[in-house]
């Protein structure tokens, strides 16, 4: 019975974290709230690693046409000196520098915000405000494509993606208002959110190996990482595509209703 239930909350909690990773919902504040509801020690960072990881993956899946095509035309530019692709090349200059604020701001202070917010009724105060921010660009449709990408919009988009170092700040809601709020498109606000999440997952894999490879646990427990990580897969693929869907539509206030809701019943309640 008690590796049944264990199963079940490795399930669950793989489901659960996958599933809040790309939405603009904050997926580490809702972790700190089930934390808080349920009573229960989740995983730890190792844990985290491997949904982060699973999400990756679903993020690589739903774009792996536009990171072959950006990839192998910024290197035509570069190795080819092939100037149509000129465009590619800076566009993948902007998400590397767009990553520098939440890199270096994660490896230095990443424990002091953990720390700082560390009580939940912080996490509602952030659920509020990311609910605000979608609030406000909810009606937004913006005029700038991939193209006209300026270095300061990526600089803003960059230091918005660090906001999410405090739980119930949405990285993707942060990064998708910003991005809205400086001119982009949807479709290009929400894709250039998407990619400069990948080299900080990707850093963020990197850095947890050491933990990863000498935690006693994940011999013992090998079973119930794998489905967890593979629950992550799954519901982090369907959750970005249910964005990407609600994005082209243009009913992000569903998003900022929930957060604002949550938000305020964790104050208050928890």
């Amino acid at each position: 019975m008690t590796e049944l239930w264990e199963l079940l909350q490795f399930l669950f909690l793989g489901l659960f974290q996958g599933f809040t990773e790309p939405i603009p919902i904050s997926s580490s504040g809702h972790l700190k709230i089930v934390q808080e509801f349920m009573d229960v020690d989740l995983p730890g960072l190792t844990f985290e690693a491997f949904i982060n990881f699973g999400s990756l993956l679903a993020v690589l899946v739903i774009y792996r046409k536009d990171i072959y095509l950006l990839v192998n035309h910024a290197s035509d530019y570069v190795f080819k000196k092939n100037e149509e692709y000129k465009s590619d090349f800076t566009y993948l200059l902007l998400l590397v520098v767009a990553t520098i604020p939440a890199g270096l701001l994660g490896v230095f202070f990443d424990d002091l915000f953990g720390e700082s917010f560390a009580e939940v009724k912080y996490v509602g105060l952030m659920l509020i405000f990311t609910g605000i921010a979608l609030w406000i660009i909810r009606n937004l449709k913006g005029y700038k494509d991939d193209t006209e990408i300026t270095l300061k919009d990526a600089i803003i988009i960059g230091l918005a993606q660090s906001l999410a170092l405090a739980p119930g700040i949405s990285r993707s809601g942060a990064t998708v208002v910003a991005a809205m709020l400086v001119g982009l498109k949807r479709d290009s606000a929400l894709r250039f959110s998407f990619l400069m999440y990948i080299p900080v997952s990707v850093g963020t894999t990197i850095f947890a190996v050491d933990d990863i490879v000498g935690n006693p646990e994940i011999s013992s427990q090998f079973i119930l990482y794998i489905i967890a990580l593979l629950a992550a897969i799954v519901s982090s693929y369907f959750a970005l595509l249910l964005f990407i869907n609600i994005m082209k539509s243009g009913n992000l206030k569903y998003f900022a209703y929930y957060c604002l809701i949550a938000g305020v019943l964790v104050f208050f309640l928890l």
